[in-house]
């Protein structure tokens, strides 16, 4: 989805901004305690298949909502 070496930059570049904030705050999480991170960044997304994954707004598997114009 992502070019490799921007996404190996980028990870670089994520690893430089989180040392340079060590001891920055307190981990979070989402109320169903899933941890929410701090920055993400296409690394995060390399991986994934855009149609099984991520789908179209409305369509399975509804990540983006149920209806075509949620979320806008």
């Amino acid at each position: 989805m992502f070019d490799k070496d921007k996404v190996q930059k980028i990870a670089e570049e994520k690893a430089a901004w989180e040392g340079r904030g060590k001891g920055e705050g307190k981990a979070f999480e989402t109320i169903s305690g899933m941890p929410v991170k701090n920055l993400y960044t296409p690394e995060d997304v390399a991986g994934i298949d855009y149609a099984r994954d991520l789908g179209m707004p409305g369509e399975y598997p509804f990540t983006r909502g149920v209806q075509r114009s949620m979320y806008r």
